[in-house]
């Protein structure tokens, strides 16, 4: 009985306190016409997986076939290391099963902000990561 009530108590809790948009913002088969940088996720803390990409413009940030597990406030970094040392923060995460796109502020340096992070704001941790390499 006691097992039931925490497994309960943890489901309410992650649930209480995660995103809650997991709508697509683009078709499932969205994929970059060019890229200038390229990187797939790789899990750290939690399964993550997709690819991230900017487009020739440096103007938007897309992932496609992205996934991961959910969490208490949920942010997408650009950022210069895996601890996100220094970074730059997208905005929420906005969603966990799919297809999604991000303006890039201007004049970002890809070279030094190559780590696009999803970050648990709350607990200071990295669920997963894509480097971004020059195409």
């Amino acid at each position: 009985m006691k097992t039931y009530l925490l497994l309960f108590l943890s489901v309410f809790t992650l649930a209480a306190c995660s995103s809650d948009d997991d709508s697509n913002d683009s078709t499932d088969d969205m994929i970059p016409e060019k890229a200038s940088y390229r990187g797939e996720f790789e899990s750290k803390a939690h399964p993550t997986s997709g690819i991230a990409d900017i487009n020739e413009e440096h103007t938007l940030l897309n992932l496609t076939n992205f996934k991961s597990d959910d969490g208490p406030s949920l942010e997408l970094y650009l950022a210069t290391d895996e601890d996100a040392t220094k970074y730059i923060s997208l905005g929420s995460l906005k969603g966990l099963d799919g297809n999604y796109e991000y303006a890039t502020p201007e004049d970002i340096d890809f070279s030094e902000y190559d780590h696009v992070i999803v970050w648990c704001v709350p607990f200071g941790v990295n669920f997963g990561q894509a480097v971004l390499e020059m195409n």
